[in-house]
């Protein structure tokens, strides 16, 4: 159960990231891929779960930057 609800939390991350950045899902998906996104919020589940969607999206917004990847 327990990966099931992480599995459902990054997905709606990734849902809220395309949303706000204005991109298709399949899009906001392969950018956070690429620019280390989604290996954060795997890694970083535990933290980050407990935040708003706005905080999680602002992260990882920070993370992809860091790594390059420019919105």
């Amino acid at each position: 159960m327990a990966m099931e609800n992480k599995i459902g939390w990054v997905v709606a991350c990734i849902n809220e990231f395309a949303r706000r950045n204005a991109l298709p899902v399949k899009t906001a998906f392969q950018f956070l891929f690429l620019h280390g996104g989604i290996t954060f919020l795997d890694e970083h589940y535990e933290a980050e779960h407990l935040l708003s969607f706005d905080d999680a999206v602002d992260d990882l917004l920070r993370i992809c930057e860091a790594k390059g990847g420019m919105i």
